[in-house]
């Protein structure tokens, strides 16, 4: 197996790029598409616990679109062959805490998808 191939590091360093970009601007369109649409897909967030894509989306929905803006440090994103990667990255948004993201991303037939998420924040 190879990990960190260039091409597909090239591919998921887009794809994060993209993610974050509908993540900040609220595009919850392409947020839903980039998480796989099943019912075995898993986020955990700062507070809540969500199973499915339905519940997913369903808080995507409901999320204040306002306060989206953060600063990214310490991004790592990993492949692992071709169809498999971890991102991983702190985000600032408010003073004296530091937020916390992981996700899993596997290549489906569709293109990469989140399949598992974790978010939380800590004190700075």
């Amino acid at each position: 197996m190879i990990i960190d191939d260039p091409a597909v590091k090239a591919e998921m360093v887009a794809v994060f790029a993209a993610y974050e970009a509908a993540l900040v601007g609220n595009d919850v369109a392409r947020l839903d598409s980039l998480f796989w649409s099943d019912a075995r897909v898993i986020r955990y967030g700062v507070s809540e616990n969500l199973y499915g894509a339905a519940e997913i989306a369903a808080f995507r929905a409901a999320r204040p679109g306002a306060g989206l803006a953060r600063v990214l440090s310490r991004t790592v994103i990993t492949t692992f062959g071709s169809d498999f990667a971890t991102t991983a990255t702190l985000f600032h948004r408010a003073p004296g805490q530091v937020g916390r993201q992981m996700q899993t991303w596997v290549r489906m037939a569709d293109g990469w998808r989140v399949v598992a998420a974790h978010v939380s924040v800590i004190d700075g």
